[in-house]
């Protein structure tokens, strides 16, 4: 039986009659391929992905496993549609507390029709990704039973400064996150979700040395989604955070370049995670 994704932060949602992605109880995710050149590049990724032997093992846990295609029910009621099938990253997850946040000073890709290309353009100078390397897309973050979880408006989420951007992360591991704009957030669970040895800032580092010298893929318009479980969190336990690659319809080949674009923006993020760990 499938069903809408509880849990989804951003990107295009199976709600109201639209065209979006749905789940299942057993743990994979149903992406509808799109009908032009974007579907079948990111079905060649992954198929290229999984056999590519110059892709290291300790990397490949930072993307979703990848188990095919399918021709589905499309949720718009459009008829049947091939779907991406791949694994749900928020599937083991009761409470989870996920961020998408899309990488690169740029979210176009090399050849990109220029009406794709001016959108994308405007979109990244009114966002932080062309003055800080990202931006965050989407979020929600869980509290205690009684405050339930926040989670922000998307679009005012999108046009952040580098200063709100820095108190979006620190709310992101708060105990105390909320809408209310005056609230100072306490950052309580920093160390146990940015820090340690298999944080989030770890596995980002990780990632990092990679694109130090992978030039196998151009990751353009890519986004890193960092899940945590607040409720381990609350009670003492590991927060189970945890980093993934996600949105691979951009993707093209690197041909020998390092992907500059993507380091980057990995780069500027790991600098203000780094800072929310060394600040009290």
């Amino acid at each position: 039986m499938l069903k809408i994704p509880e849990h989804q932060v951003a990107g295009h949602k199976a709600s109201d009659g639209l065209l979006g992605p749905l789940i299942d109880d057993s743990g994979r995710f149903y992406k509808p391929l799109q009908g032009d050149e974007r579907g079948s590049r990111e079905v060649a990724f992954y198929t290229s992905l999984s056999s590519n032997t110059r892709v290291p093992d300790h990397i490949r846990k930072f993307f979703p496993i990848f188990y095919g295609t399918q021709i589905l029910e499309a949720s718009d009621g459009s008829g049947l549609r091939p779907h991406l099938i791949m694994q749900d990253v928020v599937s083991g997850h009761l409470h989870p507390s996920i961020m998408d946040i899309k990488i690169g000073s740029r979210t176009w890709y090399p050849q990109a029709p220029e009406d794709y290309f001016q959108r994308c353009l405007k979109k990244d100078r009114e966002t932080s990704s062309l003055s800080l390397g990202f931006r965050i897309s989407g979020l929600q973050v869980h509290g205690n039973k009684e405050s339930g979880f926040w989670k922000p408006e998307r679009k005012a989420v999108q046009k952040l400064t580098a200063d709100e951007v820095t108190l979006v992360l620190r709310k992101f591991v708060s105990s105390n996150s909320s809408a209310d704009p005056n609230l100072v957030p306490d950052s309580l669970f920093a160390s146990s979700v940015y820090g340690g040895s298999t944080g989030i800032l770890a596995q980002l580092l990780e990632l990092k040395a990679w694109f130090e010298d992978q030039t196998i893929y151009h990751f353009n318009s890519c986004s890193v989604l960092i899940v945590y479980e607040m409720e381990s969190v609350l009670k003492g336990g590991s927060s189970g955070a945890e980093v993934k690659l996600i949105d691979f319809a951009h993707v093209v080949e690197g041909n020998g370049v390092i992907d500059h674009n993507f380091l980057g923006g990995i780069c500027s993020l790991i600098k203000f995670i780094s800072e929310i760990l060394t600040t009290p």
